[in-house]
Parts: C-alpha cells; sequence; structure tokens
C-alpha cells in the first residue's frame, strides 16, 4: 500500500476515542496498530530549545538583520541536523516526550508591527518581503529539499494579525483593513504555504471578531481556500481554551474544540480536544471531520518517515553533530553578520591597542542573559561581551582593561552606590547597556517587565541612561553596546560609537570584540525601524499600520529600516533597467553597481525599492522588493542583477485585491530605507531609474 492508503487503513480500524487521542499535541500510542506515542511540542526559534545541550544561535531578528536568506537557511540546516540527531538518540533511549520529536513550531512570521512587543524578537521583523524570504529560507533549511521525506516539520506561526499587546492576547480582538490584512500581515504566510511550509499555528487572538484558531475566514476562506494549504494547522497552546473561557463566544469545551475543528484546526495543543468525544456525540461535529484532520496529522507523521524507519533517509544523524564545533563556529559567524553599527563618529572603530587603559561598564557586559533571547537552548559554551573583550586583549600586556557594572539591568542603583571613577581613569570607554530577557519576552517569562513581557516605553531605562550621561560627561571616547530584541531609542549624542548587538547567541561576546577592535567588519542591517522616541508611535492596540514602519510612517525615526553603517564607505554608482516599460506578466532586469571606497574587505546588503510617484494616501510611502549581500574588494566594484517582476509593482487596494496601477514608478537600489535620515546617517546616497507601468 502506498502512504495515503495506509494512513486510511490505519484510521478503519481505529475507535472515535483513539481517533482523538491523535488529535492532541500529546497523541496517544495504540499499540495495537504499532502506532507510539509522540509529542508534537518542539522549538527551535535559533537553536533547539528546551532540550538540553544544543548550538545557540543568535536570535531571530538578530538573523534577519544579515539580510542574508541563503546564509539563514545554512543555520537553520544546522538546526535540523541537531534536532534530527536529538530525536534519534531519543527513540534509541524510549524517550517520545516533549521537545525530543520532529515538529517544530518555527518560524515566527507574524509582522513586528510595534517595538513595544516583547515576542517581537522572535520575528523576522517589520517587512513583509524582508519577513517572507527570511521565513522561507528557515523553513527549508529544517524540512530538508524532499517534501515527501521531511527532515523536520516546519510552522508558520501565529495566524494571523497577532503581534501583542501580551497582557491581553488571550482576550484581544485585532482589528484591520481588508487592505492592512493582504499588504502586510499575510504575505509572508502566503509565500511559506505556496512553498510548502508543513504547519501553520493558529494565534491566541481574535481578528476581524473571529478567534484565529477558529476562524473561517482565517482557515477555510484564505488558508485551505484561496492558497490551497494541504498541511496541518496546530492551535497555539491552549488557545482553544480560551474560546469559552476568555473570548466567550462558545459556552463550553465541547463546543470550543467543535468550533475550531469544523473551522480547519487538526492538532490541539491543550486540553480541549478530548472533549471531542462527546463533541461527536453531541452532533456538533462529525466523525468524519474527525478523519480529516487526522489525515492530515498522520499524512505529516509518514513524511517524517515515522512509521518507516529503515526507510528515513536522516535516520544515521547523530550525537556528535549537537554543538559540534562546526556549529559554533557558525553561531559565531551569525553574530558577525548581525551585529549593526549605527554610529562611528570620527571613526573611533575599530579600535586599535594604543588605548593603556579601557573600562567596559554596564549591565550587560557580564550578563549571559543577553546572549539567549526567548526560546533557546543550552550550549557548552557561552561567552559574555565582557569575556569576548578580555579574550580579545589577554596577549596585550600594555592594556589594562578593568570592568564594573556601573548600574544595574531592571531598576536604578541605591542613591549611596553609584560610582564613576574607572571611566573617569580610562583612555577608553566601552559602555554596554541594553535589555535581556527578564525586562522583554513572552507573556509570564519576561519577569522583571510591568507589562506581561511587552514594553511600556521604548527609551533605553532611565537609569542605564542617567548612569550613561554622568560617563559621558567626562569628555572620554565612548563605545556604547546595546543589547536586546526591539529598537531602543536613545539621545543621538549619547555615544561616539554605537553598536546594536541583539541577543546574539553563544558566541556572541567573541563576535562583539571581533568588530570592536576590526578582525571583523561590520555588516548587519536593521530589519526594522527605530522611532527617535515612544512619543512617535501610534496606540499599542490599533493594528491599523498608518504611522507604523518605514513603509507609513511620517516621523523622522532615530535611524531607518535597513540602516547599518560599516568601517569603509561605500558608493552607489548606477542603477539601469533592461526596459523603461513593464505590463503585467513582464519582468524588468535592475543592474546596479556599487563600490568600495575603503581599505579593507567588506560586505554590503543592497537593498531594492520601489516608489510609486502618484501613490494613494493609504499606499506605502516606500516598500522593499528584493535584497542581496554582496562582498567588495578594497577600491572595487561589484555589479548585482535583479529580476522584477511585474507583481513586485502591485499595489493592495481597500477590498484586499491586487492590482497593477498603471502610472510611473521609481527604482531604487539603497543601503537603508530611502529616507532622508539615512543619508543625515551616514548611509550612502542611493541610485534610482524610472519605469512605466502600463
Amino acid at each position: 500500500m502506498n502512504r495515503e492508503e495506509r494512513i486510511k487503513d490505519l484510521i478503519s480500524k481505529m475507535t472515535l476515542e483513539e481517533k482523538v487521542s491523535q488529535l492532541s499535541y500529546t497523541s496517544a500510542a495504540i499499540e495495537r496498530l504499532d502506532i507510539p506515542e509522540y509529542n508534537w511540542w518542539n522549538e527551535c526559534l535559533h537553536g533547539v530549545a528546551r532540550a538540553g545541550l544544543a548550538t545557540v544561535f543568535p536570535q531571530a531578528i538578530a538573523l534577519a538583520a544579515t539580510f542574508d536568506d541563503s546564509f539563514v537557511q545554512e543555520v537553520a540546516t544546522a538546526i535540523s541536523d541537531e534536532a534530527r540527531a536529538k530525536y534519534n538518540e531519543a527513540v534509541k533511549r524510549g524517550n517520545r516526550g516533549q521537545y525530543w520529536g520532529l515538529t517544530f513550531w518555527t518560524p515566527n512570521i507574524n509582522i513586528f508591527r510595534d517595538p513595544r512587543w516583547g515576542r517581537g524578537q522572535e520575528t523576522y521583523g517589520e517587512d513583509p518581503v524582508l519577513t517572507g524570504r527570511m521565513g522561507l529560507a528557515f523553513v527549508r533549511g529544517l524540512q530538508g529539499g524532499d517534501p515527501e521525506n521531511l527532515k523536520l516539520a516546519a510552522c508558520a506561526k501565529h495566524f494571523a494579525v497577532h503581534s501583542g499587546p501580551e497582557k491581553f492576547r488571550h482576550t484581544f480582538n485585532a482589528v484591520v483593513s481588508k487592505k492592512d490584512l493582504f499588504e502586510t500581515y499575510l504575505p509572508a504566510f502566503k509565500i511559506l504555504v505556496e512553498n510548502g511550509v508543513e504547519s501553520v499555528m493558529g494565534a491566541y487572538n481574535r481578528t476581524l471578531g473571529e478567534v484565529c484558531c477558529g476562524s473561517m475566514y482565517l482557515l477555510k476562506d484564505i488558508l485551505r481556500g484561496r492558497w490551497q494549504f494541504k498541511g496541518h494547522v496546530v492551535s497555539d497552546c491552549w488557545a482553544i481554551r480560551d474560546f469559552h473561557e476568555n473570548h466567550k463566544v462558545t459556552k463550553t469545551s465541547e463546543e470550543s474544540a467543535a468550533l475550531a475543528l469544523k473551522a480547519g484546526c487538526d492538532l490541539n495543543c491543550g486540553c480541549t480536544y478530548p472533549y471531542l468525544v462527546q463533541s461527536v456525540k453531541q452532533g456538533l461535529v462529525s466523525e468524519d471531520e474527525v478523519n480529516t484532520a487526522l489525515t492530515r496529522l498522520l499524512r505529516t507523521r509518514f513524511k517524517l518517515n515515522m512509521f518507516d524507519p529503515d526507510k528515513d533517509p536522516y535516520a544515521k544523524l547523530d550525537e556528535t553533530l549537537i554543538n559540534c564545533e562546526k556549529h559554533q563556529l557558525l553561531a559565531k559567524k551569525a553574530a558577525e553578520k548581525s551585529i549593526v553599527l549605527l554610529k562611528n563618529d570620527k571613526n573611533l572603530l575599530p579600535l586599535d591597542y594604543s588605548a593603556k587603559k579601557i573600562a567596559v561598564v554596564g549591565p550587560a557586559a557580564a550578563n549571559p542573559h543577553t546572549l539567549f533571547g526567548n526560546y533557546y537552548g543550552i550550549s557548552s559554551h557561552f561567552v559574555t561581551i565582557l569575556e569576548g573583550l578580555a579574550a580579545k586583549v589577554r596577549d596585550k600586556y600594555a592594556i589594562n582593561l578593568e570592568y564594573r557594572q556601573g548600574c544595574l539591568m531592571y531598576g536604578p542603583n541605591h542613591p549611596a552606590n553609584v560610582e564613576f571613577g574607572i571611566a573617569n581613569m580610562a583612555d577608553i570607554i566601552i559602555a554596554v547597556m541594553g535589555l535581556d530577557g527578564a525586562i522583554e519576552g513572552e507573556e509570564g517569562d519576561a519577569i522583571a517587565s510591568n507589562s506581561n513581557g511587552d514594553r511600556d516605553s521604548i527609551e533605553l531605562p532611565a537609569w542605564q541612561l542617567e548612569y550613561l550621561r554622568k560617563i559621558r560627561s567626562g569628555g572620554k571616547p565612548l563605545i556604547l553596546v546595546l543589547t536586546g530584541g526591539s529598537p531602543i531609542a536613545i539621545p543621538e549624542d549619547i555615544a561616539d560609537a554605537v553598536l546594536f548587538a541583539w541577543y546574539s547567541g553563544e558566541r556572541g561576546g567573541e563576535a562583539v570584540a571581533d568588530i570592536i577592535f576590526g578582525d571583523v567588519i561590520p555588516s548587519g542591517k536593521l530589519p526594522l525601524t527605530f522611532p527617535a522616541s515612544t512619543a512617535q508611535l501610534p496606540p499599542y492596540e490599533d493594528y491599523a499600520m498608518k504611522g507604523r514602519t518605514y513603509r507609513y510612517m511620517e516621523e523622522k525615526p532615530l535611524y531607518p529600516f535597513g540602516f547599518g553603517l560599516s568601517y569603509v564607505p561605500f558608493r552607489y554608482d548606477s542603477i539601469s533597467l533592461s526596459g523603461a516599460e513593464i505590463a503585467r506578466g513582464g519582468t524588468v532586469q535592475v543592474n546596479v553597481q556599487v563600490s568600495n571606497l575603503g581599505k579593507y574587505d567588506a560586505e554590503e546588503a543592497v537593498q531594492l525599492y520601489i516608489v510609486r510617484d502618484d501613490r494613494g494616501r493609504d499606499d506605502p510611502i516606500v516598500s522593499l522588493k528584493d535584497f542581496r549581500r554582496v562582498g567588495v574588494p578594497p577600491g572595487g566594484s561589484s555589479r548585482l542583477e535583479f529580476d522584477l517582476p511585474a507583481s513586485a509593482f502591485e499595489t493592495v487596494n481597500e477590498n484586499g485585491d491586487q492590482v497593477l496601477v498603471p502610472g510611473t514608478y521609481t527604482v531604487i537600489a539603497a543601503g537603508a530605507a530611502p529616507l532622508p535620515v539615512a543619508e543625515e546617517r551616514g548611509a550612502p546616497k542611493p541610485v534610482s531609474a524610472k519605469i512605466t507601468v502600463k
């Protein structure tokens, strides 16, 4: 029998109770049918999480800052190697428990629409094109190249229109226009579905009045209808229980389970689907609908070769891969490629070794929590920023490196305990400040947050800023390293040089030190806008895109999307198009030349944007359409070619339909979103060309 026949045969031999037992994340064993127990819940956001030893890569938002989807796929491939190895070893030892399986609930491709959201660090930023490309690369690295023999099963989450507030996620109703829905919130999901992601996870909240895990509009009309999704849908954990306990759209567990199943949610992470036995008996849902969900789930397990281990192409991956040296070095490279140089007055960086005394201060310097991000594994060796700096100057016996914490991470010092002497006596000050997972994260995890993991304001915590001002007043050269997973607003003059290090993974401290001392040239780019202040943001609970992200924000930000400096000046020399016109179904080739005017080999993330010259009031100001990292030798140039299809020029109308509006458009190649503030902050001048859409 082929797989589909075997699935049908298995289901025909099950009782209703046995069928229902397979629809919860803790799927029971059915020994008489040789079906082993299986726990569907596994995590690998930036490395295999919650299952002991694993390589810890930089957080997802940092991976997005690489603007390198082929590299992100390489990272995901390493993660899937470790995940498969863990599963293989666990099965040998009879462990089929949680976090040791093959179905991984990642990537998070929600749009980071508001920088106050604590879980924004899990995403690939604010742009739908960047998010789609990075998410797809991650899925390909996890699932492998054969859709019928999956390495792992990836999951696109949280479907849909989900980005806080964490405090209200179990009761919140996200209200959006169809234009925003199809222009911003759904494109990344569509790309992943069209390219074979095996699973989709529903969100906790309601969207347009319907609970996401029981939404006929999202799950039936869009996901399975328009997009023809063939994989399985899983609820977020205990989200179906929210139907009756918090959203109040149903009255009983039986009703909630039936609503979710009828909408197309196949698997329940939680405790509600066992009530489906009674739902069927009460006539709320049919056994055929149970069979449909079970078919999808068994199909995923067959694709993973759980019932045919002797035919599994990944069965020989073993524990020697777990946190191996190759993966450790890949984690370091990922951190290096992700770190963003935001400011470098008078070319203070890179440092040479002429300084006699370097003072390292700040509560993030020796704090390993600034490496983790949320959903993390445990490496055999984490390197903090302080440790990375110490190792860097280990053999430089003329340098005196000293450290003081200076101020606290989560609150102000006692007034009697503020010390500035070390900074006053130094030649160079390296201040390491910012956030960690206790301040921002998921509901319940961020134990120092006043807002369930979200932030009330995006400014650097006041007590950290006060300390920075004190040491800044001494007039010594000051390098500020910021950690965190979301934008941090700082005064423009608070430091001479600013690096944003994110949650940089197990080797993050080495990467920061390598960049500070010039062994690595910074090349990361911001995957989201850094507003100048919280006051620039629309109300947090408003899901309209107006005023949000670089595409719709009219305020002047601190740093724009796509921004990141280098130790070399880049020049965008020219842009040319293969034609002056484009019509539906056509493609235009865009040629861009970029030169390196500096003395180091360096990489630049070349970004391609489109502006509709006669845009509508609610249309994006400018939109990213393509990007590519390129290495450029010192004094040399590189030429890139992009293919832009006519669909890149489409606009989403008020009904949510994509339309090709005739007119003149501008194609722009740039090193950051082409906004005036980018050049003010030091980005190279963009180049542009006109094209007519017929």
